[in-house]
């Protein structure tokens, strides 16, 4: 196989990027002269939803960047044997996927290069926040998570990494590690890749089959039902304010002639004048519950929530302003799949 660095060379797609297997080899990799070093972490089997990943760290670092993919699937994240077994290792194609999104090196170490001597004895908890959602459908996972990512960020030792924020609780829980324990490393998220008919791409997605991917649809249909509702909703609500300013929300309402969507607005947030994130939560759960009912290939929810990005605690029913993450996780068939969509509640007021 050729190898060949991009170091100082501004296109990003011809060369293949040099496959190292070691550590020593990693730290034997010179860093670019006057550039940064950009990393991306991955688990293998990759898509174009790690392709962009790459592709916005060869953005950010320029062409004389160095832009770095791993490439390991991290035991300690997975609970049971068999998932592990199950989950794809496509080395070949990820290195072609590599090379066109524009990656100068792919790292693959072995388990025993990661964790020489087996399992490491010391790890980094998650704390709070990883026993929530996913930590708590996944005990331990956050912890396995943590642990891979901050001895990846040592090897690696770059200016910037990069995570989708389709893990969102992935990539709030990286931010917080890197800012609590004082790693020198700026963290990005990069937005949720969907194909055409909205479905969040992952690695998972592999195994459904076609009528389970229709029915894990409602996922995204569920979080865009819920955005659309709160942005009709705030919507109507600026326009009330706006037909009877510093009057009555309920009178206004209804001098636009809007007695349905009034009553709606107001069953809901009588007393909250912006987001209503009981609404957020009812429009999305419908769907699901609607689906998990009628399809064949039945959906299993495993957690709705609405919560703060900061630390993935729910989010109150008085809110009436600022962030918030609607997820999802279900399962369909054998295979289980997580979204999520950012909101911001009283974004026109």
């Amino acid at each position: 196989m050729t190898t060949s660095s991009r170091t100082g060379n501004t296109d990003t797609t011809a060369a293949t990027p040099a496959l190292l297997r070691t550590a020593a080899e990693l730290d034997a990799l010179p860093r670019p002269a006057g550039a940064e070093r950009a990393v991306v972490m991955t688990m293998g089997a990759l898509h174009d939803g790690h392709a962009t990943l790459i592709r916005t760290a060869r953005e950010a670092a320029g062409p004389d960047g160095q832009i770095v993919v791993t490439v390991f699937v991290n035991p300690l994240q997975f609970g049971e044997a068999a998932d592990l077994d199950r989950y794809p290792r496509t080395l070949d194609a990820d290195l072609a996927t590599a090379a066109a999104a524009g990656a100068d090196v792919v790292f693959a170490p072995g388990v025993d290069e990661v964790y020489p001597g087996g399992e490491p004895q010391v790890r980094i908890t998650a704390g709070p926040m990883g026993e929530r959602l996913e930590g708590a459908s996944r005990p331990g996972h956050f912890d396995g998570m943590l642990t891979v990512v901050a001895k990846l960020l040592h090897l690696t030792r770059p200016d910037e990494a990069f995570y989708g924020q389709k893990d969102a609780q992935q990539l709030a829980l990286i931010t917080r590690m890197v800012r609590d324990l004082n790693f020198g490393v700026r963290i990005t998220g990069v937005p949720t890749v969907r194909d055409a008919d909205g479905l969040a791409l992952s690695s998972r997605n592999r195994f459904l089959s076609p009528q389970e991917r229709h029915t894990a649809l409602a996922l995204p249909r569920a979080l865009f039902a819920a955005r659309d509702r709160l942005a009709a909703q705030q919507a109507l609500h600026e326009r009330a304010k706006a037909t009877a300013p510093g009057g009555d929300r309920a009178a206004g309402l209804n001098k636009l002639g809007e007695a349905r969507a009034a009553a709606d607005a107001q069953a809901v947030a009588l007393a909250r004048p912006n987001g209503a994130p009981a609404a957020v939560r009812a429009t999305a759960r419908a769907i699901l519950e609607d689906t998990a009912a009628r399809d064949r290939h039945p959906l299993v929810l495993d957690y709705l929530a609405l919560v703060d990005p900061a630390d993935f605690t729910e989010i109150p029913d008085d809110r009436e302003s600022g962030d918030a993450i609607l997820a999802v996780a279900a399962r369909v068939g054998e295979t289980r799949l997580i979204d999520n969509i950012p909101l911001t509640f009283g974004a026109l007021t």
